[in-house]
């Protein structure tokens, strides 16, 4: 037996560069430049990241992984309850005007 959530999410849910600025940088002493080289990719990328203009990409989520030593869908799935709420946002009035087929 499953029991359905119905009740709307009132609250964004955290963007996963706000969880590293907020939480994995500080608990493990490093810089923008610090992640940047940890993770090979470039000083730009990782700021976009941090300041949530860029986007966890399966790539990214396998380097996060390995250096914090988590999985990489702990960062999809971030990144996607993240995706989802902004486009319910955008969207979500007319997603609702669509009725739900029926099986004949």
């Amino acid at each position: 037996m499953s029991i359905l959530n119905t009740r709307k999410k009132e609250v964004r849910p955290i963007h996963p560069g706000e969880m590293l600025r907020e939480d994995f940088l500080p608990d493990y002493g490093l810089t923008v430049s610090g992640l940047a080289e940890a993770l090979g990719v470039s000083r730009q990328t990782v700021n976009e990241l941090l300041r949530e203009r860029r986007s966890v990409s399966p790539e990214m989520a396998l380097r996060l992984s390995r250096l914090f030593g988590n999985s990489p869908e702990f960062w999809l799935n971030a990144q996607r309850a993240v995706e989802l709420w902004d486009a319910t946002q955008e969207i979500g009035s007319k997603v609702e005007r669509i009725k739900p087929l029926t099986v004949a």
